[in-house]
């Protein structure tokens, strides 16, 4: 029985500890993306008061580190546990989680080559919405400003969407003393000068943020294209191994 035994089938340790290794650091990275987002939101008061989390008229940026860093928590878990301790269920849950966010990816690419129009509509009432909101959160407003000085864009398609904010907005009602400004990072050189028509060719990014983000993406679409085939290859690549894990020591446990 011994003889039979070690001439059956072996789990590949190669194979075990290369999934072990990778997902360690997936869930290490998690939980640093998870605990900067809570720390982001201890800063804020939102972890003593749960409800101002629906306060915020715009995008909280905190959950993109929340979201990433819990998705990367679970399948590093996943991953790590099931290849150190060989447990298949958690190795065919890897492998299923990881398959279903392939499947999300390449369905989110083809709707929005397919429906690009609507992409964009959708794309620039997110950003407007983000607009009205730029005061609220210190975090959006950190966000906007970098969009806004990396693509050299001004609002989601010029300048006056500014208007849509309450602090920047050109009616006759308006006390702020930022009425019929634009904020900094929409400026090229004087910071402090106003949205005025002679100057904002001069002083002001007249393009907005969705055609910059268009042109930006024309530019860079082969190193574009390459990540997210990268990233797909890799997940493939993830997948394969789990499930050839799962298979060896299936086989392993047939053969006692």
């Amino acid at each position: 029985m011994s003889g039979k035994h070690f001439k059956g089938h072996e789990v590949s340790c190669c194979i075990k500890y290369f999934i072990f290794g990778f997902n360690i650091i997936f869930w290490l990275l998690g939980v640093a993306f998870l605990g900067i987002g809570l720390w982001a939101w201890n800063e804020k008061g939102v972890l003593s008061n749960i409800s101002s989390i629906t306060d915020l008229g715009g995008f909280d940026p905190v959950w993109l580190f929340l979201v990433t860093g819990g998705v990367m928590f679970i399948l590093g878990f996943a991953g790590c546990i099931g290849a150190l301790r060989e447990n298949t269920l958690l190795l065919k849950f890897f492998s299923v989680f990881l398959g279903i966010i392939f499947f999300l990816e390449l369905t989110a690419g083809v709707l929005a080559f397919v429906f690009k129009d609507w992409i964009k509509d959708q794309l620039n009432f997110f950003i407007n919405n983000n607009i009205r909101a730029y005061r609220d959160d210190i975090d959006l407003q950190n966000l906007i400003d970098f969009t806004q000085e990396y693509w050299d864009c001004c609002g989601a398609f010029g300048a006056d969407d500014w208007n849509l904010n309450i602090y920047f907005n050109c009616t006759d009602t308006n006390p702020s003393r930022e009425k019929c400004g634009v904020p900094f990072s929409c400026c090229t050189k004087d910071p402090a000068v106003r949205k005025t028509l002679p100057v904002i060719n001069t002083y002001i990014h007249v393009k907005g943020c969705v055609p910059q983000f268009e042109k930006w993406l024309q530019d860079n679409l082969t190193v574009v294209a390459g990540i997210f085939i990268g990233v797909a290859l890799l997940q493939i690549f993830g997948i394969c191994l789990a499930q050839n894990l799962v298979s060896d020591i299936e086989a392993v446990r047939a053969s006692w």
